[in-house]
């Protein structure tokens, strides 16, 4: 076909080898001649270009490495990383032993405050020693108790005065009387026992609290006050309620103003009569002035028991009249009853 080129595959390859002869061996393949190595290059240092030995690792011009010298494993790659390593360390151990020695320097400081309070302790033995010491006193003290015991006797003379005073008691008939000697002991009276006898109805201001009367204590009183209009006359006294009827021998009189007239009446009933002059009352006593602060008062019909009995007083001292202005009054401190 015209115009028309088919390419035609060429292949060179050499001649395959002749064939030995029979009973001969092949020669061995003649070797091929060895190419000679192209001389070591010089290296030179990255930094300066300084020329490096074989094998020298470090620029003996700038110090700096030759290239590789750190990734080949050595003993000088090695010691520097150990150095490094026991440099780092070391910075820290010294570190620790710095942070250490600030701590344990506060420490001793705390110690040392503590260590000062136990201090108060010191004060304790002081007391202890002063303790026997104020209780010897009190045991040389107890001997002068002995002179005491000989002055007791004294209160025994005392009571031999009384004993002269008795025939002055009992001298006087049934009404007056003065002195305490043998006296028995008093009626026991209910706080509420005393009361203001006022049959003629003067005013409840004139007139003090009773139970003062009848409480123990001779600083207290009942008082009455006078009428200006009548004075020195009065007309008014003391009741004493026994609640049921017992016999009274005696009266024992404690007045802050001596010399008023007195007079005692006694009533069996329990209901109190409205005037002194009712029949119901029992005359244990005459009219008498009071001539001392304490008087010791004898009674008549002490052999009859008596439920009522009233101190009435009919005349003031004329000390304590008053005035229209400041009107005087009488006081009873104490009255007490004794049994028959």
């Amino acid at each position: 076909m015209r115009g028309r080129i088919r390419p035609v595959a060429t292949v060179i390859t050499d001649s395959p080898p002749e064939p030995a002869p029979a009973g001969e061996q092949p020669a061995a393949p003649t070797p091929a001649a060895a190419t000679p190595e192209p001389a070591p290059v010089g290296a030179s240092c990255a930094k300066c270009s300084s020329p490096l030995a074989p094998g020298q690792d470090w620029c003996l011009q700038c110090g700096a490495g030759a290239p590789g010298s750190l990734g080949t494993p050595g003993w000088r790659s090695a010691a520097t990383i150990l150095g490094v390593v026991a440099v780092l360390m070391l910075g820290a151990a010294a570190a620790a032993f710095a942070a250490l020695s600030r701590g344990t320097s506060k420490a001793p400081v705390l110690t040392t405050t503590v260590a000062a309070a136990p201090a108060p302790p010191v004060t304790t033995p002081p007391a202890a020693t002063t303790t026997p010491t104020t209780v010897v006193p009190p045991v040389t003290a107890k001997p002068p108790k002995i002179p005491l015991t000989t002055t007791t006797p004294k209160p025994a003379a005392t009571t031999t005065t009384p004993a002269t005073t008795t025939p002055a008691s009992t001298t006087p008939a049934a009404g007056e009387g003065s002195g305490e000697a043998g006296k028995p002991t008093a009626i026991l009276l209910d706080t509420n026992a005393a009361e203001t006898y006022n049959p003629y109805k003067y005013p409840p201001s004139s007139f003090g609290d009773p139970s003062l009367a009848i409480d123990g204590e001779v600083s207290t009183a009942w008082t009455a006050q006078l009428d200006p209009a009548t004075a020195p006359r009065m007309a008014e006294g003391l009741l004493i309620n026994l609640k049921t009827p017992q016999k009274v021998a005696s009266l024992q009189l404690v007045t802050s103003t001596p010399g008023m007239t007195v007079q005692v009446y006694g009533d069996h009933g329990s209901v109190v009569p409205t005037s002194i002059t009712d029949p119901a009352w029992v005359r244990l006593t005459h009219a008498f002035v009071v001539k001392k602060r304490h008087m010791h008062i004898v009674l008549k019909e002490s052999k009859h028991s008596f439920t009522l009995l009233t101190l009435w007083i009919s005349r003031a001292p004329a000390s304590s009249v008053g005035t229209p202005t400041a009107p005087g009054q009488v006081g009873v401190s104490e009255l007490e009853l004794f049994p028959g």
